[in-house]
């Protein structure tokens, strides 16, 4: 069954260049479109809203926590899932608490990645 994921936008914020190139990669490879910011606080500006976020947890200056908190206050941006990493798998608690709809501990798996990216979307990946 193919899939288009083209009609998709994600927004990835990661204060690592490392990380926010190879994520950009793995999801721009499975289709999808991908604007990568490397200032947490950019996600905030983008007149294009995405239809999924991926933020990083702790970046230079910004708390990917409180970045969630500001999406998911705003009318316009409530409804769009939230994905936060982090290399601290410590971080439950105030990850639910900020609103973030999943979470992944770095390292991850690109696998693990690419099937929350889907399933957060909605999009079906039965296999036929």
């Amino acid at each position: 069954m193919y899939i288009n994921r083209q009609s998709y936008l994600i927004a990835i914020a990661d204060d690592d260049p490392a990380i926010l190139e190879s994520i950009s990669m793995l999801l721009e490879l499975e289709g999808y479109q991908v604007e990568s910011i490397l200032n947490g606080k950019g996600i905030l500006q983008k007149e294009v809203l995405p239809d999924l976020y991926i933020l990083d947890v702790w970046m230079s200056g910004t708390d990917g926590r409180d970045l969630c908190k500001s999406l998911k206050a705003n009318p316009l941006t409530r409804n769009i899932p939230v994905l936060l990493i982090s290399a601290s798998n410590e971080l439950k608690l105030s990850i639910e608490n900020c609103g973030a709809d999943k979470f992944l501990a770095k390292p991850f798996e690109m696998n693990s990645l690419l099937e929350a990216v889907d399933s957060m979307i909605g999009i079906n990946l039965e296999k036929h």
